[in-house]
Protein backbone atom coordinates (compact mmCIF):
# COMPACT_ATOMS: atom_id res chain seq x y z
CA UNK A 1 0.00 0.00 0.00
CA UNK A 2 2.72 2.33 0.71
CA UNK A 3 4.71 2.11 -2.73
CA UNK A 4 1.12 2.73 -4.19
CA UNK A 5 0.75 5.70 -2.32
CA UNK A 6 4.48 6.40 -3.32
CA UNK A 7 3.95 5.57 -6.96
CA UNK A 8 0.81 7.55 -6.58
CA UNK A 9 2.58 10.46 -5.15
CA UNK A 10 5.51 10.57 -7.74
CA UNK A 11 3.12 10.41 -10.37
CA UNK A 12 1.41 13.58 -9.32
CA UNK A 13 4.69 15.33 -8.97
CA UNK A 14 5.69 14.79 -12.60
CA UNK A 15 2.45 16.90 -13.32
CA UNK A 16 3.33 19.72 -10.72
CA UNK A 17 7.24 19.75 -11.66
CA UNK A 18 6.34 20.19 -15.87
CA UNK A 19 3.88 22.78 -15.27
CA UNK A 20 6.49 24.94 -12.49
CA UNK A 21 8.68 25.43 -15.45
CA UNK A 22 5.68 27.91 -16.84
CA UNK A 23 3.85 29.17 -14.08
CA UNK A 24 2.33 32.06 -16.34
CA UNK A 25 -0.24 29.39 -18.58
CA UNK A 26 -1.40 27.51 -15.37
CA UNK A 27 -5.10 28.80 -15.33
CA UNK A 28 -6.02 29.62 -11.78
CA UNK A 29 -9.58 29.91 -10.27
CA UNK A 30 -10.13 31.30 -6.51
CA UNK A 31 -12.59 28.61 -4.59
CA UNK A 32 -13.31 31.80 -2.23
CA UNK A 33 -11.21 34.92 -0.69
CA UNK A 34 -7.41 33.88 -0.64
CA UNK A 35 -8.70 30.40 -1.25
CA UNK A 36 -6.67 29.04 -4.88
CA UNK A 37 -7.28 26.22 -6.94
CA UNK A 38 -5.23 25.32 -10.45
CA UNK A 39 -5.82 22.71 -13.15
CA UNK A 40 -2.54 21.66 -11.70
CA UNK A 41 -4.31 20.60 -8.52
CA UNK A 42 -7.30 18.84 -10.26
CA UNK A 43 -4.62 16.84 -12.66
CA UNK A 44 -2.26 15.68 -10.00
CA UNK A 45 -5.51 14.93 -7.75
CA UNK A 46 -6.96 12.83 -10.88
CA UNK A 47 -3.11 11.01 -11.39
CA UNK A 48 -3.40 10.06 -7.76
CA UNK A 49 -6.88 8.53 -7.67
CA UNK A 50 -6.46 6.50 -10.95
CA UNK A 51 -2.98 4.79 -9.37
CA UNK A 52 -5.21 4.29 -6.03
CA UNK A 53 -8.49 3.49 -7.29
CA UNK A 54 -6.67 0.91 -10.35
CA UNK A 55 -4.81 -0.74 -6.97
CA UNK A 56 -7.71 -0.49 -4.82
CA UNK A 57 -10.82 -0.39 -6.44
CA UNK A 58 -13.49 -0.82 -3.41
CA UNK A 59 -11.58 2.01 -1.44
CA UNK A 60 -12.79 5.33 -0.66
CA UNK A 61 -11.46 8.74 -1.39
CA UNK A 62 -11.77 12.10 0.79
CA UNK A 63 -9.80 14.49 -1.63
CA UNK A 64 -9.28 18.26 -1.29
CA UNK A 65 -10.39 19.14 -4.81
CA UNK A 66 -12.98 16.33 -5.69
CA UNK A 67 -14.72 15.97 -2.23
CA UNK A 68 -15.43 12.59 -0.95
CA UNK A 69 -15.84 9.25 -2.92
CA UNK A 70 -19.49 7.75 -3.49
CA UNK A 71 -18.62 4.84 -1.22
CA UNK A 72 -17.29 6.93 1.85
CA UNK A 73 -19.21 5.85 4.68
CA UNK A 74 -18.71 4.44 7.89
CA UNK A 75 -18.72 0.94 6.52
CA UNK A 76 -16.11 1.75 4.85
CA UNK A 77 -12.82 0.44 6.40
CA UNK A 78 -10.14 1.71 3.89
CA UNK A 79 -9.97 5.82 2.96
CA UNK A 80 -7.04 7.45 1.18
CA UNK A 81 -7.10 10.74 2.02
CA UNK A 82 -5.54 13.03 -0.31
CA UNK A 83 -4.30 16.62 -0.95
CA UNK A 84 -2.60 16.61 -4.39
CA UNK A 85 -1.00 20.10 -3.99
CA UNK A 86 -0.67 21.58 -0.28
CA UNK A 87 0.82 24.57 -0.81
CA UNK A 88 -1.34 26.44 -3.87
CA UNK A 89 -0.48 29.93 -3.44
CA UNK A 90 3.45 28.98 -2.50
CA UNK A 91 3.06 26.91 -5.98
CA UNK A 92 1.43 29.94 -8.61
CA UNK A 93 4.07 32.41 -7.13
CA UNK A 94 7.02 30.18 -7.98
CA UNK A 95 7.64 30.09 -3.82
CA UNK A 96 8.92 26.61 -3.78
CA UNK A 97 7.07 25.13 -0.61
CA UNK A 98 4.29 22.57 -1.67
CA UNK A 99 3.93 19.33 -1.25
CA UNK A 100 2.32 16.11 -2.48
CA UNK A 101 0.45 14.45 0.81
CA UNK A 102 -0.73 11.34 0.50
CA UNK A 103 -2.44 8.92 3.76
CA UNK A 104 -4.76 5.63 4.17
CA UNK A 105 -7.17 5.35 7.14
CA UNK A 106 -8.47 2.43 8.06
CA UNK A 107 -11.12 1.47 10.42
CA UNK A 108 -10.14 5.12 11.97
CA UNK A 109 -6.71 5.17 11.99
CA UNK A 110 -4.09 6.39 10.03
CA UNK A 111 -2.12 3.58 8.71
CA UNK A 112 -0.03 4.76 5.76
CA UNK A 113 1.45 7.83 4.68
CA UNK A 114 3.19 9.67 2.01
CA UNK A 115 4.44 13.27 2.09
CA UNK A 116 6.68 14.46 -1.26
CA UNK A 117 8.62 17.73 -1.90
CA UNK A 118 9.06 17.45 -5.82
CA UNK A 119 11.33 20.90 -5.82
CA UNK A 120 13.92 19.23 -3.34
CA UNK A 121 12.94 15.55 -3.84
CA UNK A 122 12.58 15.34 -0.50
CA UNK A 123 10.23 11.60 0.04
CA UNK A 124 8.80 11.47 4.30
CA UNK A 125 7.03 8.07 4.45
CA UNK A 126 5.61 6.29 7.16
CA UNK A 127 3.78 2.47 7.73
CA UNK A 128 1.67 2.73 11.51
CA UNK A 129 4.45 0.47 13.78
CA UNK A 130 7.55 1.01 11.54
CA UNK A 131 8.65 4.42 11.76
CA UNK A 132 8.77 7.40 9.62
CA UNK A 133 11.34 8.26 6.99
CA UNK A 134 13.01 10.53 4.71
CA UNK A 135 14.04 9.71 1.23
CA UNK A 136 15.25 5.76 3.22
CA UNK A 137 16.85 7.42 6.05
CA UNK A 138 15.20 7.21 9.73
CA UNK A 139 14.21 10.67 10.89
CA UNK A 140 12.91 11.33 14.85
CA UNK A 141 11.46 14.36 16.07
CA UNK A 142 13.94 17.13 17.27
CA UNK A 143 15.46 16.63 20.50
CA UNK A 144 15.16 20.29 22.17
CA UNK A 145 13.04 20.10 25.49
CA UNK A 146 12.68 23.44 25.97
CA UNK A 147 10.10 25.80 23.95
CA UNK A 148 11.94 28.57 24.63
CA UNK A 149 15.19 26.85 22.28
CA UNK A 150 12.53 26.00 20.08
CA UNK A 151 11.77 26.44 16.18
CA UNK A 152 7.94 26.56 15.63
CA UNK A 153 5.78 26.24 12.13
CA UNK A 154 2.03 27.97 12.24
CA UNK A 155 0.04 28.87 9.37
CA UNK A 156 -1.64 32.54 9.32
CA UNK A 157 -5.76 32.28 8.88
CA UNK A 158 -6.12 33.52 5.31
CA UNK A 159 -9.74 32.73 4.29
CA UNK A 160 -11.65 33.66 7.65
CA UNK A 161 -10.33 36.96 8.81
CA UNK A 162 -12.41 36.23 12.03
CA UNK A 163 -10.08 34.85 13.60
CA UNK A 164 -7.00 37.25 13.12
CA UNK A 165 -7.25 38.88 16.04
CA UNK A 166 -6.97 35.71 18.06
CA UNK A 167 -3.91 34.43 16.07
CA UNK A 168 -2.21 38.21 16.66
CA UNK A 169 -2.38 37.12 20.16
CA UNK A 170 -1.18 33.32 19.81
CA UNK A 171 1.32 35.10 17.69
CA UNK A 172 2.47 37.52 20.56
CA UNK A 173 2.70 34.78 23.28
CA UNK A 174 4.37 32.31 20.73
CA UNK A 175 6.83 34.97 19.21
CA UNK A 176 7.43 36.07 23.27
CA UNK A 177 8.43 32.17 24.47
CA UNK A 178 9.99 30.61 21.80
CA UNK A 179 13.41 30.83 19.39
CA UNK A 180 11.57 31.80 16.13
CA UNK A 181 8.16 31.34 14.24
CA UNK A 182 8.01 30.40 10.63
CA UNK A 183 5.24 30.21 8.41
CA UNK A 184 6.19 28.65 5.06
CA UNK A 185 2.38 28.45 3.86
CA UNK A 186 2.38 24.15 3.64
CA UNK A 187 1.17 22.33 6.51
CA UNK A 188 1.72 18.90 5.12
CA UNK A 189 4.96 20.04 4.73
CA UNK A 190 5.65 21.73 8.17
CA UNK A 191 4.44 18.37 9.39
CA UNK A 192 6.94 16.43 7.65
CA UNK A 193 9.50 18.95 8.97
CA UNK A 194 8.43 18.35 12.92
CA UNK A 195 8.99 14.63 12.13
CA UNK A 196 12.21 15.10 10.58
CA UNK A 197 13.63 17.68 13.77
CA UNK A 198 13.49 20.42 11.39
CA UNK A 199 11.17 22.03 12.93
CA UNK A 200 10.96 21.54 16.54
CA UNK A 201 6.74 22.19 17.28
CA UNK A 202 4.06 23.34 15.08
CA UNK A 203 0.36 25.12 15.99
CA UNK A 204 -2.00 26.26 13.52
CA UNK A 205 -6.10 26.40 13.34
CA UNK A 206 -8.59 25.41 11.01
CA UNK A 207 -7.20 22.55 8.54
CA UNK A 208 -8.44 20.03 7.04
CA UNK A 209 -7.76 16.14 7.04
CA UNK A 210 -5.94 16.22 3.95
CA UNK A 211 -3.36 19.03 5.58
CA UNK A 212 -3.07 16.61 8.53
CA UNK A 213 -3.33 12.84 7.74
CA UNK A 214 -0.04 12.06 6.30
CA UNK A 215 1.92 14.61 8.79
CA UNK A 216 0.07 13.29 11.58
CA UNK A 217 1.31 9.45 10.99
CA UNK A 218 5.26 10.95 10.15
CA UNK A 219 5.16 12.76 13.58
CA UNK A 220 4.04 9.96 15.65
CA UNK A 221 5.74 7.58 14.01
CA UNK A 222 8.90 9.77 14.37
CA UNK A 223 8.66 9.63 18.18
CA UNK A 224 6.36 13.10 18.28
CA UNK A 225 2.93 13.95 19.57
CA UNK A 226 -0.29 15.81 17.64
CA UNK A 227 -3.16 16.64 19.53
CA UNK A 228 -5.74 19.83 19.63
CA UNK A 229 -5.00 23.03 21.64
CA UNK A 230 -6.46 21.06 24.85
CA UNK A 231 -4.23 18.37 24.16
CA UNK A 232 -6.65 16.14 22.98
CA UNK A 233 -6.28 13.39 20.58
CA UNK A 234 -9.39 14.53 18.26
CA UNK A 235 -7.45 16.93 16.03
CA UNK A 236 -8.14 15.55 12.54
CA UNK A 237 -11.54 16.39 11.95
CA UNK A 238 -11.90 19.50 14.06
CA UNK A 239 -9.01 21.49 12.67
CA UNK A 240 -6.79 22.42 15.42
CA UNK A 241 -3.52 20.79 16.00
CA UNK A 242 -0.46 21.23 17.77
CA UNK A 243 2.94 19.07 17.06
CA UNK A 244 5.92 18.36 18.13
CA UNK A 245 8.59 15.97 20.64
CA UNK A 246 6.79 15.35 23.58
CA UNK A 247 8.06 18.00 25.85
CA UNK A 248 7.61 20.48 23.62
CA UNK A 249 4.35 19.50 22.93
CA UNK A 250 3.39 19.18 26.51
CA UNK A 251 4.69 23.14 26.89
CA UNK A 252 3.08 24.54 23.55
CA UNK A 253 -0.66 23.02 25.01
CA UNK A 254 0.30 24.87 28.51
CA UNK A 255 1.07 28.10 26.29
CA UNK A 256 -2.12 27.43 23.82
CA UNK A 257 -5.04 25.76 26.08
CA UNK A 258 -6.57 29.28 26.41
CA UNK A 259 -7.04 29.17 22.87
CA UNK A 260 -8.85 26.33 22.47
CA UNK A 261 -12.43 25.98 21.55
Amino acid sequence: MLNTAVKAARRAASIINRASFDIERVKVTQKRHNDFVTEVDQAAEMAIIEILKNAYPDHAILAEESGPSANLHDENENVWIIDPLDGTTNFIHGFPQYCVSIALQQRGQITQAVVYDPTRNDLFTATKGAGAYLNDKRIRVGRRDKVADALVGTGFPFRDMEGLEEYLQMFRVMTERTAGLRRPGAAALDLAYVAAGRLDGFFEKGLQPWDMAAGSLLITEAGGIMGTFAGESDYLYKGDVIAGSPKIFAQMVALLAPFAK
